[in-house]
């Protein structure tokens, strides 16, 4: 066996890390949702509808980078942009 100390854990490392992962997670879930609901305006609306999902999809993409970039501060951005889809589903649809 070696004399050799082992380290020891890093754990604000390991506290990053696992902030980076719940902040992902957040942003992930949401955006899926967001996508479920321009499935939805892609499916059963009308060209209005086609074009507000580009749209949505579109700013999803935007605040989903920015969400991930920004970490966990408290807010979502996708969140914002999952509400807009929604209230253009339900106009929309």
């Amino acid at each position: 066996m070696s004399d050799e100390i082992t380290p020891a854990m890093d754990y604000e490392a390991h506290e990053r890390t696992y902030e980076g992962f719940i902040n992902f997670a957040k942003v992930g879930t949401i955006a899926v949702l967001n996508i479920v609901l321009c499935l939805i305006l892609f499916s059963f609306g009308g060209t209005a509808a086609t074009v507000f999902g580009w749209l949505m999809l579109i700013a999803l993409i935007v605040a989903a980078a920015i969400g991930v970039a920004i970490g966990s501060s408290g807010w979502i951005p996708p969140a914002a942009v999952f509400v807009a889809t929604g209230i253009l589903a339900i106009l929309t649809v």
